[in-house]
Formats: C-alpha cells, sequence, structure tokens
C-alpha cells in the first residue's frame, strides 16, 4: 500500500532528481499578462529546474502580489530579465548559449516529441489569447507544437509550459536508462 511521502522523504527524492540532471534548459515568455498564468509558469520553471527566464513584451511582472498567489516565492528561485522587445530576447538568449524553441500551433510545426529538445534549449510561448508573435517564431530555430486528441483545440499558457518545460527534462531522464528509476521515498 502508498501512502505520502513525509517532507523529508519528498527532499532526498528531489535530491536524487537533481543530481541526475545536467541539461540547461531555460525560458522566454512573451506577452503573458494574466498574473495566475506567470505565477504558474514560475512555479513549474522552479519545480524543473529552469536555469534562467527570459520575458519580454506586456508579461506580468514577477514582483507582482498577484504572480506571487500562485508562484508561491518561486519568482525569487528562477533568475528573470526583462526585454523591451523579443528580438532583444532572442539576442540575449542565444548571447547564453541556448537554442529556441517555440512552442506554437503553427504551420510546419513538430510535435512536441520529435523536436529538438536537447540540452542547452529554451522553449518560448506566448501570449495568452495570440500565441507567440510573428517575430518570435521568426527567430526561433524550430517550433513545436503539442498534439491533441481531445474535442479542445488549445491548452492554457502555462499548462502548455509545464508539459513542454517536462518533456525537455524527460528527454534527458530517458538517456539515463534504468539509472533513473529511483525508488519512491526509498
Amino acid at each position: 500500500m502508498s501512502t505520502q511521502l513525509r517532507p523529508t522523504d519528498v527532499k532526498r527524492l528531489n535530491r536524487q532528481w537533481r543530481r541526475r540532471t545536467e541539461g540547461r534548459v531555460a525560458l522566454l515568455v512573451e506577452s503573458v499578462t494574466q498574473p495566475f498564468n506567470l505565477g504558474s509558469i514560475l512555479r513549474t520553471c522552479a519545480t524543473l529546474g529552469v536555469d534562467r527566464l527570459w520575458l519580454t513584451g506586456n508579461s506580468a511582472d514577477p514582483d507582482d502580489p498577484k504572480v506571487g498567489k500562485t508562484a508561491l516565492g518561486t519568482a525569487a528561485k528562477v533568475p528573470h530579465t526583462r526585454f523591451p522587445t523579443t528580438a532583444e530576447a532572442l539576442e540575449d538568449v542565444r548571447s547564453d548559449g541556448y537554442k529556441v524553441v517555440a512552442v506554437e500551433l503553427a504551420s510546419g510545426a513538430l510535435p512536441l516529441h520529435a523536436a529538438p529538445l536537447e540540452p542547452d534549449v529554451c522553449l518560448a510561448v506566448g501570449a495568452e489569447d495570440h500565441g507567440c508573435s510573428p517575430a518570435l517564431l521568426a527567430g526561433a530555430d524550430a517550433v513545436a507544437y503539442i498534439p491533441q486528441v481531445g474535442r479542445v483545440g488549445s491548452l492554457n499558457v502555462a499548462v502548455a509550459t509545464a508539459i513542454a518545460l517536462t518533456e525537455a527534462r524527460r528527454r534527458e531522464w530517458a538517456s539515463l536508462g534504468g539509472e533513473a528509476d529511483a525508488p519512491v521515498g526509498g
């Protein structure tokens, strides 16, 4: 019978995964205006070990108390920088050695499971209603979409970000083979 992990077991499990995780994953957020969405994205970034976050466009402010309600203090754990334009953010991303993969339902996009998400990848997500701007799509090294088989054609930007970041980490962990199968609470 499974039981819920104690806080010390959770910390031990997280340490085990941190030791197995070496690849750099970053995120560029363009014009995500809803504080709840940015707070959720920040919390996901902190959970999955995102190395750096770039904000551009009219994205919400990580220091906004409304963002903090969802982020629960994680904004302080993810280094973030704001740039006035997407072009400047992309230039900084590249100067830091990342390739950019935009997550968007766009022509020519690859399904997420086939996208180039090897380490040193910066995923990029766009506004809640309009997605990634033409400038972001044009500046990306690749564009990926999340396959959907249900009757709804899109995901909330925070949920899509969580799926894409998890897939990037999963790829790295899958390459570990059986070594990645750390027992829970063991």
